[in-house]
């Protein structure tokens, strides 16, 4: 069946046919019609360049809303509109500012396109004024730094911003976006990251090319994989190999690249140097170095960027005993692979456990669930009840909505209610999750001071995973997030998992540096983390004064046995502003993150902290939560007023069940399988079960 909408959204009318997408009206289809990414990957960083096309089929100019996805450890830091022949270069400004000028330039009948940051992985494009028959292309600027770990380089792009559980009570006041959910106490702004959704089954509405151009650097790759799309492979005379997706693949899950090296050993620790004004570096003078400066405005950040790559020794890891917690996700957005997975991913948890170590297993939805003879405290690692809790797990089904963070104040307290003490006992809590959640700065605000010492272990599950929530909330506890894909790869995983709950390689770590003065209070993470086996670490910050090129980083700690560590990177000079743009990035996430932690007690620094994420963002041109990106033309090209509004709906996550689909309703909302309210968008697809 096909919809057929008059240009007023006054009436529907069903047809016979199968249309564009999941929607059709009598002048066309829904504006967004293609997206377009061309990823340059060198080494372990890659720059991203994206096209979004938006048209309008309508017979009046149109105001598009689309909600999309970026890698959370991304830097956008340019935007562009290109329409009818006239190039527009956006322009960074304050996110209120930049809100009433978007808004005075569409009444005034120009086109204007803004982009807004409202998660560390989730992003409102608005476009408006987009003229009957036209199409509007935004071009968007990006710098990723990927991950790396166990010999293996992870370019991860997001494709779809799947539905999020979103607790609290409705707000009274309008709307904030032109999402399904209304904004709660919890989620203030769960209307901006709760797009409608399309019912499965319908040709793919918006045409997907993705490109990367892969540049080894020096490293040997042995094999290029792609986990979820298929993709063609080439080569060309610059050594790079070319991956692109093949056709008529859908923005419906994350696109994963994973470079394997041939020597693990080639991914070695490294020290980039980038100074802002590219200039050649000047001899250092020590007795004329500067001291470190305070952080707090654009104008103090220093003349230059470092990053650090530091790769953990060789080490067999500590042993000492373990007060394990582990969490497993059954609601409904879980349900199919994603809850067999999990499953197994939390009894194999529970397998690595020893006599001497101690756990709990629980399940949560709207409720948590425990095994009844282990419930209420940390049970002995024996036999019998790592047996009784496995028994427990086998018998966990997908059900109902997503309340976490009852379940991890929970977890935090069955972990701290005997005051052990944490430098005889590694204490950890491992969630087990696809992250679907709303309200992730009230779970970081809460949860963090009820940790006391316990490391947070995230298994991500899911083709669409919430990647940004599940890394802050394993960086808050110290501890390392793995995404798990599809269930050919839980084995590979696995033994990571097994890895990374272990006691860390190195803790305490510290940073000196020689020839070379670090800005206070620059350095992103803020808190150095503990350094596990096969897992990397990258760590960035601002360098201000003379400098040499022989500038040195030396990184201390301790190791598991308490004997001292030692690491000394020697400096390399950068030539571009990637290594500028990803520390800006992790610096602003980090205020950030802080900043959610303070919003709901209204702490008095509130101000200052937001005063510091806008100069930094301002000043090195990097997206944050309280900047937006504005491109407004100059020329009016409609009639003053507003524009007919349209949001884009995506797509229903491909491992997602889907939800039944309503009979006949252009937009409706439902409780599908997941235990989410959606807006489920389209009629049923011919030949298409129900």
């Amino acid at each position: 069946m096909r919809l057929e909408i008059d240009p007023g959204f006054t009436r529907t009318e069903p047809l016979p046919d199968a249309g564009f997408g999941a929607l059709r009206t009598s002048a066309g289809n829904l504006p967004l019609r293609s997206m377009d990414v061309r990823a340059s990957i060198t080494a372990a960083i890659a720059g991203i360049e994206i096209a979004q096309e938006f048209a309008n089929s309508f017979d009046l100019p149109l105001e598009a809303t689309y909600t999309f996805p970026l890698p959370d450890r991304a830097a956008v830091t340019a935007l562009r509109m290109e329409a009818d022949g006239r190039v527009v270069d956006g322009v960074l400004t304050e996110r209120a500012a930049a809100r009433r000028d978007y808004d005075a330039a569409i009444a005034a009948g120009q086109r204007a396109a803004m982009a807004e940051e409202d998660r560390p992985n989730v992003f409102t494009m608005s476009v408006g004024n987009i003229l009957p028959g036209e199409r509007v292309t935004i071009r968007l600027s990006l710098t990723q730094p990927l991950a790396a770990q166990d010999g293996e380089i992870t370019f991860r792009f997001p494709l779809v911003v799947a539905p999020r559980y979103i607790p609290g009570v409705p707000l009274p006041d309008m709307s904030s976006g032109t999402g399904v959910a209304p904004d709660t106490d919890a989620v203030p702004d769960a209307s901006r990251i709760s797009p409608p959704v399309l019912l499965p089954g319908f040709p793919s509405p918006v045409r997907l090319s993705l490109l990367a151009d892969i540049d080894p650097a020096g490293l040997q790759l042995a094999q290029i994989r792609s986990s979820l799309h298929a993709v063609a492979q080439e080569g060309d005379a610059a050594g790079h190999t070319i991956v692109r997706v093949t056709p008529g693949e859908r923005l419906d899950r994350d696109f994963i690249l994973r470079l394997a090296v041939a020597d693990a050993a080639q991914v070695t620790g490294s020290l980039v140097l980038c100074p802002d004004d590219q200039a050649q570096p000047r001899q250092a003078q020590t007795s004329q170095a500067q001291p470190p400066q305070a952080a707090d405005g654009g104008g103090r950040l220093g003349a230059g960027a470092f990053l650090l790559t530091l790769v953990p020794p060789v080490l067999a890891p500590g042993s000492p005993a373990r007060d394990v917690v582990i969490v497993l996700d059954r609601s409904g957005s879980m349900a199919g692979w994603k809850m067999v997975a999990a499953r197994r991913a939390a009894a194999r948890i529970v397998d690595t456990l020893g006599d001497g170590d101690r756990f709990a297993a629980l399940c949560f939805d709207n409720d948590i669930s425990e095994p009844p003879e282990l419930a209420g405290a940390l049970a002995a690692g024996t036999d019998r009840n790592r047996f009784r809790a496995v028994q427990f797990l086998a018998g966990v089904t997908a059900r109902g909505g997503t309340s976490m963070l009852p379940a991890l104040e929970h977890a935090a307290d069955l972990l701290t209610a005997d005051g052990g003490d944490a430098a005889a006992r590694h204490r950890a809590l491992v969630l087990v999750t696809d992250g679907q959640v709303g309200n992730e700065d009230q779970i970081l605000s809460q949860l963090g001071p009820r940790l006391a010492g316990a490391r947070v272990h995230v298994v991500g599950i899911d083709q669409a995973v919430n990647a940004g929530f599940l890394g802050r909330l394993a960086a808050l506890g110290r501890g390392r997030c793995e995404l798990v894909e599809s269930q050919d790869r839980l084995d590979e995983a696995a033994a990571r998992i097994h890895q990374r709950i272990a006691a860390p390689l190195i803790t305490g770590l510290t940073m000196q540096a020689e020839q070379l003065t670090i800005v206070a209070g620059t350095v992103a993470p803020a808190r150095l983390p503990d350094l596990f086996a096969g897992a990397p670490v990258t760590i960035s910050g601002r360098f201000d004064g003379p400098w040499s090129p022989d500038a040195t980083i030396t990184v201390r700690g301790r190791s598991a046995d308490g004997t001292p560590y030692e690491q000394v990177l020697t400096g390399t000079a950068a030539s571009d502003g990637a290594v500028t743009a990803i520390w800006a990035r992790a610096y602003v996430r980090e205020l950030e993150d802080s900043y959610a932690c303070l919003a709901p007690a209204g702490s008095a620094d509130l101000e200052r902290l937001e005063s510091q994420i806008v100069a930094a963002s301002l000043r090195f041109s990097v997206l944050c939560r309280f900047t937006a990106f504005l491109a407004v033309d100059t020329r009016i090209v409609a009639e003053r007023g507003a524009p007919h509004r349209v949001t884009q709906p995506v797509e229903l996550p491909a491992s997602w069940d889907r939800p039944a689909a309503p009979a006949m309703p252009v937009a409706m909302s439902a409780s599908g399988a997941a235990g989410h309210r959606l807006l489920l968008a389209g009629g049923p697809a011919p030949s298409q079960p129900p």
